[in-house]
C-alpha cells in the first residue's frame, strides 16, 4: 500500500505545533504572570520553575517551521508573507525573553528592566501567537498560488479576540504550572489566578467557537455536516468535563489536576481547529496535496524525522523527570 506522505507529514508538523503550544505555553504563561508577583524571591521561584525545560520546549517550534519549509514549500510561501508582523514581533519577544532568563540572574541593578524583558516578551509571543492563529483561520488570500492580500491582512477583530484567548490560555497554563511546582503563598495566589483564568479561557474559547463556522462557507458546512457534527456537540461537552475537572481540582488543592486539566483544554481547541482546517494547510485555498514538495523528497525527510522526533521526545521525557517535583525556595537552577 502506498504511503500517504503529504497526510503523514501533515500529521507530524500538527503534533509539533501542539507539542510547542503546550509545553511552551506555561512558560509563556509563566511569564505573563510575572508582574502580578512582586516580591524577588517568589519571582525567582518562578523563574527555577521553567529554567531547566523552557529552551527544550522550543524544539518543538523549530520542528513545526522548519517542517514547513522543507515539506510543504507552498504553504510556507503564502502564509509567511501574510503573517510577517506578528511572526516577527514573536520572534523578537522570545529572543528578549530568551536572554532574559541569563541576564537577570547576573545584575542587581538592571534586574527590573529583565523582569519586564520577561514579562514582556512572554506577552507578546504569547498574543501574536493568538493573532497569527486568527488571521490563519479567517484566511489567507492567494491567487497564483502567491499571496495576494494587504500588509493590515492579520489585523482584525477575529484575530485580536484569538490573541487574547492564547493569552489568557497561556496564563491558565502558567497558574496551573505553579500550582503543580510551587508551594506556600505563591502557590495558593498561583491558584486564584487559575481560577479566574480557567473562566476566561473557557468563556473565550465559547466566543470564538461560536464565530469560526461563520467566518467561511467551508467552516459552516463542515461543522454541521455529519460526521464531523458529531464532534460539534462532543467538543464542548468534553471542554465542560475539563473546566469541571480544573475547578475542583483547585477547591481540593490537588496539585497535578488542575494543569493536566487545563492541557486537555487546548488539546480540545486545537482539534476544533484540525476539524475546521482539514484538508486545508492554507485555509480553503491550498490543501495538504497541493502545497506538498515531491514524494521523494517527504521520503527522504521521513526518515530523518523517525529518527529525530523519538530522540526529541526522549530527551524531554527525560528533562522533566530529573526536574519533575516541587521547586526547592532555597535552591535553583542558576
Amino acid at each position: 500500500m502506498e504511503l500517504d506522505l503529504p497526510f503523514i507529514w501533515a500529521a507530524i508538523i500538527a503534533f509539533a505545533v501542539l507539542a510547542y503550544v503546550v509545553l511552551d505555553g506555561f512558560d509563556l504563561g509563566v511569564g505573563i504572570l510575572f508582574p502580578f508577583f512582586r516580591h524577588k524571591r517568589e519571582r525567582d521561584v518562578m523563574m527555577n520553575s521553567v529554567a531547566p525545560v523552557w529552551d527544550g520546549n522550543e524544539t518543538w517550534l523549530v520542528l513545526g517551521g522548519g517542517g514547513l519549509l522543507a515539506v510543504f514549500p507552498l504553504a510556507y510561501a503564502t502564509i509567511l508573507p501574510a503573517l510577517y508582523a506578528p511572526i516577527i514581533a514573536m520572534l523578537l519577544a522570545l529572543i528578549f525573553r530568551g536572554v532574559a532568563f541569563e541576564y537577570r540572574w547576573r545584575t542587581r541593578r538592571a534586574e527590573r528592566l529583565w523582569d519586564w524583558a520577561f514579562a514582556g516578551g512572554s506577552t507578546v509571543a504569547a498574543l501574536m501567537q493568538g493573532i497569527a492563529l486568527g488571521a490563519l483561520v479567517q484566511g489567507i488570500n492567494v491567487e497564483n498560488r502567491a499571496y495576494a492580500g494587504g500588509w493590515w491582512d492579520w489585523l482584525t477583530p477575529f484575530s485580536l479576540l484569538t490573541g487574547l484567548a492564547v493569552l489568557v490560555g497561556y496564563a491558565l497554563l502558567g497558574a496551573t504550572w505553579l500550582v503543580m511546582r510551587t508551594t506556600g503563598d505563591l502557590a495558593d495566589r498561583a491558584r486564584r489566578i487559575a481560577l479566574i483564568t480557567a473562566v476566561a479561557t473557557v468563556a473565550a474559547m465559547g466566543i470564538v467557537s461560536l464565530w469560526t463556522p461563520f467566518l467561511k462557507p467551508e467552516y459552516l458546512d463542515r461543522w454541521f455536516r455529519y460526521p464531523t457534527a458529531l464532534f460539534t456537540v462532543l467538543v464542548p461537552l468534553l471542554v465542560i468535563g475539563c473546566f469541571v475537572i480544573l475547578v475542583n481540582g483547585l477547591q481540593q488543592k490537588h496539585d497535578t489536576r488542575p494543569f493536566l486539566a487545563a492541557l486537555g483544554l487546548f488539546v480540545l481547541a486545537y482539534a476544533g481547529i484540525g476539524i475546521s482546517f482539514y484538508p486545508y494547510i492554507v485555509p480553503t485555498s491550498v490543501t495538504i496535496w497541493e502545497a506538498a514538495g515531491p514524494d521523494e523528497s517527504l521520503l527522504f525527510l521521513l526518515i530523518g524525522a523517525a529518527v529525530l522526533i523519538p530522540a526529541i521526545l526522549a530527551y524531554t521525557s527525560y528533562a522533566y523527570w530529573v526536574f519533575r517535583g516541587k521547586v526547592d525556595p532555597e535552591e535553583g537552577y542558576h
